[in-house]
């Protein structure tokens, strides 16, 4: 298939190989064009118009603000392919999802939602769990790539709000996750029960899933090196607690885990993963680690 891509993150740039290493024929624009380049076997676009004269199109940019800059206000849509199929895996807002659909039902053209489960290590191993909804007759089209780049594809109906509020509560989930493990790790060390004991015993007991020992390692190892950053969980965050409100929904939860995430960022950890927070949640138990 011919694929124009859009985007070159750190998750961009974990994918990309897979579709080349597959067969498939990619072209890819990205605002730094060196990302571009950087990667092997594909074509550097010179706008994000040309990557919508391709069967199909994968977006993968950071926010809603990148996705009303590069595909909406830029009028990208008018001049695309009328069988093209635009693939936006990127973890946005529901509202915005919702003015997409708008705009590619005005061009006459197939949109589908397919965020993704899964850390740039997993996505370059091709192992991600894609989140899909949309046109059922465009996702046929476009499973093979999905196959490429997932273990498993999960349907979620023609509404392609589905999927991005899947994506979203997901990774609400997550730091929902760190946070207890930094409480719970506050309370069997101020008994004199180390974090790296209580964590390997319920990460592969009663929390025995890949969120709770990725993020219970950096917790266990105090280490919080780059992974998925915490600025960006906080966007997760702050993207869960708009869409409640726009339901009339509450997240008690969510609100502490946004606190502790903008606590932590004005500790200097934004750059760091986003299990980072639990630094800020041992300190706050009382702790003598503090924060670096």
């Amino acid at each position: 298939m011919d694929i124009g891509f859009i985007g070159i993150g750190s998750m961009g740039a974990a994918m990309v190989p897979n579709l080349v290493k597959a067969g498939h024929s990619v072209s890819v624009w990205n605002r730094n064009v060196e990302a571009a380049k950087a990667l092997e076997g594909v074509t550097v676009l010179t706008s994000p118009a040309a990557a919508f004269e391709h069967d199909a199109v994968i977006t993968m940019l950071s926010d809603d603000a990148a996705i009303r800059s590069v595909i909406m206000d830029s009028g990208v849509l008018a001049s695309a392919r009328k069988d093209c199929v635009h693939i936006l895996m990127a973890t946005i807002s529901p509202a915005i999802v919702e003015e997409l659909q708008n705009l590619h039902r005005k061009a006459s053209m197939a949109y589908i939602s397919a965020p993704v489960l899964g850390v740039p290590a997993v996505a370059a191993k091709g192992e991600l769990n894609i989140l899909a909804a949309g046109d059922a007759d465009a996702i046929a089209k476009v499973q093979p790539l999905f196959d490429v780049l997932g273990q498993k594809t999960w349907h979620l109906g023609d509404d392609p709000k589905r999927a991005n509020v899947a994506k979203i509560a997901a990774n609400l989930m997550i730091t929902l996750a760190i946070e207890s493990m930094g409480e719970a790790t506050a309370l069997t060390e101020s008994y004199g029960l180390k974090a790296s004991d209580f964590l390997d015993i319920v990460t592969n007991t009663l929390f025995a899933s890949p969120s709770y020992k990725r993020y219970g390692g950096n917790i266990a190892s105090n280490s919080y090196e780059p992974g998925f950053k915490l600025t960006l969980g906080l966007k997760d965050v702050n993207l869960a607690i708009d869409a409640a409100k726009a339901k009339h929904a509450v997240l008690p939860a969510a609100e502490i885990v946004r606190e502790t995430m903008n606590q932590a960022i004005d500790q200097g950890l934004g750059s760091k993963d986003w299990s980072a927070l639990a630094k800020v949640t041992r300190h706050r138990a009382g702790l003598a680690e503090g924060v670096a």
